[in-house]
């Protein structure tokens, strides 16, 4: 495909399930693997892991802010040394598990609140590039944005993406809820052909605004989250084939 397409998953907890990784790791090509602080533990994250060498998936940090009864979507004050030690933490985990498996790491996204902080707030957006001098992988993140400005300049690596199935304000600022809705498998994918052959995402307040992706997200945690992964995928294979 002219982009990927990835999911943050793995998250599920002890015998708390969240997600059908199973179901989706098909229809992708980057997992991004919860770390341990929102979401997953030991034995999910080496499962996950796992999985996605076993459908030839690339594999990514997907660190958070400490808030496990949260799930990482609550914002919280933090400083920048102390947010690199907690993110070197996470993806120190994940590499184990990707040694194990003889993976490599092969970028990294901030997850939830985090992200959205990454956007807006100077110093949390230098911890992330921090943490990625460290592994020389680069970040996901949103164009227009301080993700795109920092990491740009420290010279980490950015890689755009859109969400396939969120929305977006009339700032073209994305909209990170709580809890994930189910989103209509054939919005998600016309959303996705738009972004890559247009370059254009649509607001929940009808404007148009441009938008560069070179990958495209959906989520585990969505309800319907394998239809939409496969909606996708076929959408973004026939625009490759076209």
């Amino acid at each position: 495909m002219r982009v990927d397409i990835n999911c943050d998953m793995g998250e599920s907890f002890g015998l708390y399930r969240l997600g059908n990784d199973a179901g989706i790791m098909p229809y992708i090509t980057q997992a991004n693997v919860a770390c341990g602080f929102h979401g997953s533990d030991p034995n999910h994250m080496r499962s996950t892991v796992a999985l996605a060498k076993q459908h030839g998936v690339k594999v990514g940090a997907h660190f958070s802010l400490p808030d496990l009864a949260g799930f990482g979507r609550r914002e919280m004050k933090i400083d920048r040394d102390e947010l690199v030690n907690i993110i070197l933490y996470q993806i120190g985990a994940l590499i184990s598990f990707l040694r194990l498996e003889g993976m490599a790491l092969c970028h990294l996204k901030p997850h939830g609140a985090l992200y959205g902080m990454a956007a807006r707030q100077e110093h949390i957006a230098e911890a992330v590039a921090d943490a990625a001098t460290v592994f020389g992988v680069p970040v996901t993140g949103i164009t227009g944005t301080l993700h795109e400005e920092v990491y740009t300049r420290r010279g980490v690596g950015f890689l755009p993406e859109f969400f396939a199935d969120l929305d977006y304000d009339d700032e073209g600022h994305l909209i990170i809820t709580r809890k994930h809705e189910a989103v209509a498998p054939e919005l998600a994918a016309r959303r996705a052909v738009a972004a890559v052959r247009d370059g254009t995402l649509t607001t929940v307040g009808g404007k148009t605004l441009p938008v560069r992706a070179e990958t495209i997200c959906i989520h585990s945690d969505t309800p319907n989250a394998v239809n939409i992964g496969r909606a996708v995928n076929s959408a973004l294979s026939q625009l490759d084939a076209s």
